[in-house]
C-alpha cells in the first residue's frame, strides 16, 4: 500500500476525510448523523431507532420499506397470504447472496427466526414476533420447541410461515430488524463476536468495515448485493454527535449530509441559514414520561395524573420545541392504520392551566403531600440532548406551581435505555417509541405486564392484559379496534405513561442529496440515496 493511500485510508477511519460527495479515489461518500452509539448490531439483540438505521443498510429482510417508507420486497421476490391469512409463502430472490458470497437460502430466515425466539438469545424484542405460531409459547418456555414454530423451509427459496392467528399488519412487521436474516456459519464460528467488523457477514446493500464507539460506524458498498448496480453510494460514515447542536454545527461546516434531529432552540437560525435543507414532516411515534409503578409514591395514581395534567403539553411543543412537535393528549400518534376514528386521549385535555394545577394539588393533598403534608421531590432521568434537556427543565417548572421539587439525572442514550431495560432504579424517565409497524398494538404493547425488556413502567394491570389477549384473536378489524382503545383508555386513566408529545421528522438534509425522502415510518436506507457533484 503507497503512503497516500495508506494516509487516505487512516484519515478516513478517523473520520476525517470524505465529508464532500467524492474523495480523490472517486468514491461517493454519505455521512450521515446520529444520536447515539448502538448497544450491539445484532438484530435479534437491538430495540432502538438509531441502531434500526445501522441495520438497514447492513441487512435486508423479506421485505423492506422503500424510500417513501412502504412495503417493498426485500430478499423475497414475491410471496402468496393463504384465504384465512394465516399461511405466508414467500419465493426468495435466486440472486440474494451474503457479503460472503454465499447465497441467501429460505433456512437462514428458518435458523434466524428460531434463534430470536430461543429463550438463550435473551432477546428483547422477541415478542414482536409472537403472531407466529407457537413463538411465544417457545420464547416464554411453556411447552414448545423451535422445531414446533410455524417458520419452515421448504427449499432453498421456498419459506413458509403460518400464524397463530390472522395479523393485518404482519408483513410491515416483517420490515422490523427482527424480521432480518443473520448468517448461521458466521454466528457458529464467532458467537456473540459475529457482528465484529471483519467478521460480519451480512446481506444488504453494505458491509460492516469499522466500528468505533464515539467516533464512527463505517460501511462499504456491497458488491454481492443483488440490486448493487443500483447503489450509488460507495462509503457510509454514520456519525454520532453528542447533542443536536453539535450535529447542526457539523453540518453547517459540511461534515454532514444528514441530521437525525434539529435543535429546537435553534430552528429559527438554521431556516434562515439554510432554506429548505430543515425539513420537517409527521413522524409515527410519541415522546413520553414513563412513570415506576413499583415504587412509592408513584404507584399511586394519583400522584402520577397530578404529575401528568399540569404538564403544558402545547408550551412544550410551540415554545421548547418551536413548533417541530405536536402536544400528545393520548398514546398512540394519530395517523396510525386499524384503529377508531376518535383519539383516547385524557379526560383533562379541555381544562385550563388553572383548573389543572388547582385539581393537581388536591390529588397531592389526598396522597399525603402538600400544604400539612410531605414535600414531593421527583428525579427525572433522561438521554442526553438538548431538547429532551429543555423539554424536563420546562416540566420541573410547571410541577414547581404545584409544589413538587425535580432533580435531574441525565446520560448517553445507549446507557439510558440500558439502564430502562435491566430494570435500573429511577422515578420517572424520558422514553419514546417510533412504530415498528402501522398498528395501535405496536405501542400499546408496551405495557404488557409480559413484556420486560420494554415495559420500562413496570405496570401490571389484569385487565389491560386481558383485552390485548382479546384483540390478538379478534379477526374483525372494527371490533379489534374497539378492544384496543378500551386498553389505551385505561392507560389513559392510570397514567403509567404520560404522553407529552407527538414525534415528528426533524433532518437537517444536504441539497446535495437526493432519494433521503421524510416519510411516517422514518425509513431512510443509504441505498435509495445519491449526491450530487
Amino acid at each position: 500500500m503507497s503512503g497516500a493511500a495508506r494516509l487516505f485510508r487512516n484519515l478516513l477511519a478517523a473520520g476525517f476525510v470524505a465529508f464532500s460527495a467524492t474523495t480523490a479515489l472517486a468514491q461517493v461518500t454519505f455521512n450521515r448523523g446520529y444520536d447515539s452509539d448502538p448497544e450491539t448490531l445484532d438484530p435479534h439483540k437491538t430495540s432502538t431507532t438509531s441502531e434500526a438505521h445501522l441495520l438497514r443498510d447492513l441487512f435486508e429482510g423479506l421485505v423492506i420499506h422503500d424510500k417513501n417508507g412502504q412495503v417493498m420486497p426485500g430478499v423475497a421476490e414475491s410471496w402468496t397470504i393463504s384465504p384465512d391469512g394465516k399461511t405466508y409463502t414467500f419465493n426468495l430472490r435466486s440472486n440474494a447472496k451474503w457479503s460472503n458470497g454465499d447465497p441467501v437460502r429460505a433456512q437462514d430466515f428458518e435458523f434466524s427466526f428460531k434463534r430470536i425466539m430461543d429463550p438463550k438469545t435473551g432477546a428483547k424484542y422477541a415478542n414482536i414476533l409472537y403472531p407466529i405460531a407457537n413463538a411465544e409459547a417457545f420464547n416464554k418456555g411453556q411447552g414448545k420447541t423451535a422445531d414446533d414454530m410455524g417458520v419452515k423451509a421448504e427449499n432453498d427459496r421456498k419459506l413458509v410461515i403460518t400464524l397463530e392467528r390472522p395479523t393485518p399488519y404482519f408483513l410491515e412487521l416483517l420490515t422490523h430488524q427482527t424480521g432480518t436474516p443473520i448468517h448461521p456459519p458466521s454466528v457458529e464460528k464467532f458467537g456473540a463476536d459475529f457482528v465484529k467488523p471483519g467478521n460480519l457477514v451480512s446481506n444488504g446493500a453494505f458491509t460492516l468495515v469499522e466500528n468505533v464507539p464515539n467516533s464512527h460506524i463505517r460501511m462499504a458498498k456491497n458488491p454481492n448485493f443483488h440490486d448493487a448496480a443500483n447503489v450509488k453510494i460507495d462509503v457510509v460514515n454514520f456519525i454520532p454527535h453528542k447533542d443536536t447542536a453539535a450535529g447542526a454545527r457539523r453540518f453547517l461546516a459540511g461534515e454532514l449530509h444528514v441530521t437525525t434531529d434539529i435543535p429546537a432552540d435553534q430552528i429559527k437560525f438554521l431556516r434562515e441559514r439554510l432554506g429548505d435543507q430543515v425539513k420537517v414532516s409527521p413522524y409515527l411515534g410519541v415522546w413520553y414520561f414513563v412513570f415506576n409503578t413499583t415504587k412509592a409514591p408513584f404507584n399511586d395514581v394519583r400522584v402520577r395524573r397530578a404529575l401528568s395534567m399540569v404538564i403544558d403539553r402545547e408550551f412544550i411543543a410551540e415554545q421548547v420545541w418551536q413548533g417541530t412537535m405536536v402536544p400528545a393528549y393520548a398514546f398512540v400518534p394519530p395517523g396510525i392504520a386499524n384503529y377508531v376514528e376518535k383519539p383516547v386521549e385524557v379526560d383533562y385535555k379541555a381544562k385550563s392551566v388553572i383548573e389543572r394545577e388547582d385539581e393537581a394539588k388536591k390529588l397531592l393533598a389526598a396522597a399525603g403531600f402538600g400544604p400539612g403534608g410531605k414535600k414531593l421531590t421527583v428525579q427525572i432521568r433522561y438521554n442526553t440532548t438538548d431538547n429532551n434537556r429543555a423539554t424536563a427543565v420546562a416540566i420541573a417548572d410547571m410541577w414547581k406551581q404545584i409544589g413538587v421539587e425535580t432533580t435531574f439525572i441525565n446520560t448517553d442514550g445507549r446507557t439510558h435505555f440500558a439502564y430502562l431495560r435491566d430494570k435500573g432504579d429511577f422515578d420517572v424517565a424520558r422514553a419514546g417509541w417510533i412504530g415498528d409497524y402501522s398498528d395501535p398494538q405496536n405501542f400499546l404493547f408496551l405495557l404488557q405486564s409480559d413484556n420486560k425488556g420494554l415495559n420500562y413502567a413496570n405496570y401490571t394491570n389484569p385487565a389491560y392484559d386481558a383485552l390485548m389477549r382479546d384483540a390478538e384473536r379478534e379477526t374483525d378489524l372494527k371490533k379489534r379496534a374497539e378492544l384496543l382503545a378500551k386498553a389505551e383508555r385505561i392507560l389513559a386513566d392510570e397514567h403509567p405513561y404520560v404522553g407529552i408529545l407527538y414525534f415528528s421528522n426533524r433532518n437537517l438534509i444536504s441539497n446535495k442529496v437526493e432519494g433521503y425522502i421524510q416519510n411516517l415510518r422514518g425509513a431512510n436506507a443509504s441505498r435509495f440515496v445519491s449526491l450530487k457533484p
